[in-house]
């Protein structure tokens, strides 16, 4: 069976987690992409459920990174990038979406935080200031609500027009989670958004990322196999550019279909 085949099939069955029929939130097929001459995504389909937590696994240059860029177009920045295949939002061609409406609804936070050289407020208030989505009396308000859902506000409260430079690593990387969640995106992003912190830091990341998908529909590329164990629902494999297979996580970990994602798992290769 192919990744493609299997996912098709499992989309029409329940989801494990309750008896309710799960949604798709995002929806892509046959996804193939270039740098320039260089293909890097071969013919990739799969579908990412709502409100669940879906984790991106595979070796380093497997286009896990490359893949989650493409479902916010963030691919665009580059030049002479193209790609063929569909990615649906909701049921709507986000190729054909305005790309400043779609990256409000689906936001990304990168491997390295890369706060904005200026205050911690001012930081989550850039994202509502620069689309409009507040009158200037109600900023403070939605900084608040952006920086409680990002876990962060009880630690920066009372320093919010401090740099943001100030703040440990980990804190810096909530304080982006808290930017992007400012526009209230339906898809949140995240590409190892804690390779490079410790186990308290990322264990406050996990558990925010627990909090969000009640509200937010969660991506993550993770090289670490035990957190995406943890925290995801279902977990995809990738491997040179070609989606192995996808599955519920707890399926993937302990009785994946493909040889490939066994030896991966099990340290054979990778």
């Amino acid at each position: 069976m192919t990744a493609a085949t299997k996912t098709e099939s499992s989309a029409s069955e329940p989801a494990a987690a309750g008896p309710a029929q799960s949604v798709q939130k995002l929806s892509v097929s046959h996804l193939n992409f270039f740098y320039g001459k260089q293909q890097t995504l071969y013919d990739v389909s799969l579908e990412i459920e709502a409100n669940r937590i879906t984790a991106l696994i595979g070796p380093s240059g497997c286009g896990k990174s490359t893949f989650l860029r493409v479902l916010n177009r963030m691919f665009e920045t580059v030049k002479g990038t193209r790609v063929e295949g569909g990615v649906l939002l909701d049921g709507e061609d986000i190729f054909a979406a305005d790309v400043t409406a779609l990256r409000r609804r689906v936001g990304m936070v990168f491997q390295k935080a890369n706060p904005f050289p200026k205050s911690i407020f001012n930081n989550v208030a850039y994202g509502l200031r620069v689309n409009g989505l507040c009158s200037r009396g109600e900023i403070p308000d939605a900084v608040e609500k952006s920086l409680r859902r990002a876990a962060l506000w009880d630690e920066v409260r009372d320093h919010l027009y401090k740099s943001a430079y100030t703040l440990s690593g980990g804190q810096q990387q909530r304080l982006c989670i808290a930017r992007a969640l400012a526009v209230d995106p339906e898809v949140l992003l995240l590409d190892e958004p804690s390779s490079a912190l410790d186990p308290i830091a990322t264990s406050k990341i996990e558990e925010l990322l627990f909090e969000l998908k009640k509200s937010c529909t969660i991506a993550i590329v993770t090289h670490n196999m035990q957190q995406a164990a943890r925290i995801a629902d279902r977990t995809g494999f990738f491997l040179m550019g070609r989606l192995v297979e996808i599955d519920d996580t707890a399926t993937i970990f302990k009785k994946p279909s493909r040889r490939e994602t066994e030896d991966y798992i099990t340290g054979r290769f990778g």
